[in-house]
């Protein structure tokens, strides 16, 4: 799946290419850890950028290629470490708080996600309104995002 988002303010526009099922570009071929051991793409997300690339999972973050990062230096954490997506939520509902991944968080990227499908689903390159919450090129497609009832009838 291809994602296109146009640019932000001083943010420049991004290509997201996600992989699902099994179906993964073979960029990490004769890349290796610090250890010399060569690089499972099952390891984590792949992040790739003009400069290099960072494998990450929830327990580590790699910057490839090793070598040319070798004396990189994180910055000072600036988000809290999580104890889990479920005693996040527990704690939330205790203390009234809110989790890290709350649903403003994680309600963009389900609706990307989701997005991704009604494409597929479709066959077709999509164009999504976020504003509006409708597809704009194709009547099909929105048909997958919300369902036109016959008069008389809702949901």
């Amino acid at each position: 799946m291809t994602y296109e988002y146009p640019a932000r303010g001083s943010l420049p526009p991004v290509t997201l290419k996600w992989y699902d099922g099994g179906k993964k570009p073979d960029l990490l071929a004769g890349y290796k850890d610090a250890e010399g051991q060569p690089l499972d793409p099952d390891r984590g997300q792949l992040f790739v950028g003009s400069e290099g690339m960072i494998l990450s999972s929830y327990s580590e973050h790699m910057l490839l290629p090793v070598e040319k990062f070798a004396g990189f230096k994180r910055p000072d954490p600036s988000i809290p470490r999580s104890p889990g997506h479920h005693q996040e939520w527990i704690d939330a509902i205790k203390s009234g708080g809110t989790a890290n991944c709350n649903f403003d968080y994680s309600g963009a990227l389900t609706e990307a996600v989701l997005l991704g499908v009604v494409a597929y689903r479709s066959g077709r390159t999509i164009e999504w309104d976020a504003p509006s919450l409708r597809v704009t090129n194709s009547a099909a497609a929105q048909q997958l995002v919300h369902k036109e009832y016959r008069k008389g009838w809702t949901l």
